[in-house]
């Protein structure tokens, strides 16, 4: 019988965070420190950061499945704790941003005349692009908090036949919530106010 009680012990916690991390990010999300009096200047130079961050994250995923694929398995180790620690700073970024700035709209112009026109149309067409990019993003994002979770505490109960089976679910998701964040960034970043 396979000892399972690490992953037993964790179940719960899996379960509570895997809850209230999307739940805390959508209040937050809706929370303006100047509604409460904050006079705060909008921290608009983080979505640049935590973009990058994101773009990381999925440079870093990609090393540790090749490390691990080449017998590497502390340097494996080593990058996937690193790439949590990246999904948690992409994160407390986000929520610090979105508590000081209000949201950017896709297809907010400040364009005049002919420029309008031309923009109108531009968007119109990339729209329904942005639009299943980020909501894909968003949900496969919540996701993938219980599958980081439960393949992190697999490996960490050395149950590496159950590790990999979730890994090979866990890994496509990731780097797709990761890349996707970056192109969330690059489609909405010319509609930022300046």
């Amino acid at each position: 019988m396979e000892d399972n009680s690490l992953e037993k012990k964790y179940n719960k916690l899996i379960v509570a965070v895997s809850i209230v991390i999307p739940v805390v990010v959508a209040i937050l999300f809706g929370v303006k420190l100047k509604d409460f009096g904050f006079n705060v200047e909008p921290l608009s130079f983080l979505p640049p950061i935590y973009a990058t961050t994101n773009g990381i994250t999925a440079i870093v995923l990609v090393w540790a499945v090749l490390a691990i694929k080449n017998g590497k398995q502390k340097l494996h180790e080593r990058l996937m704790t690193f790439a949590i620690a990246l999904s948690v700073a992409f994160l407390v970024m986000y929520v610090a941003y979105h508590m000081t700035a209000d949201s950017t709209k896709f297809g907010d112009s400040n364009h005049d005349g002919i420029l309008d026109a031309i923009e109108s149309a531009k968007v119109g067409s990339l729209r329904l692009v942005y639009f299943v990019i980020l909501i894909t993003h968003i949900l496969l994002s919540i996701a993938i908090i219980p599958l980081v979770l439960i393949t992190y505490v697999r490996a960490l109960g050395q149950r590496f036949d159950k590790h990999r089976k979730i890994a090979r679910i866990t890994f496509p998701i990731w780097l797709y919530v990761a890349v996707t964040g970056v192109v969330v960034f690059l489609m909405i970043s010319p509609y930022y106010a300046h």
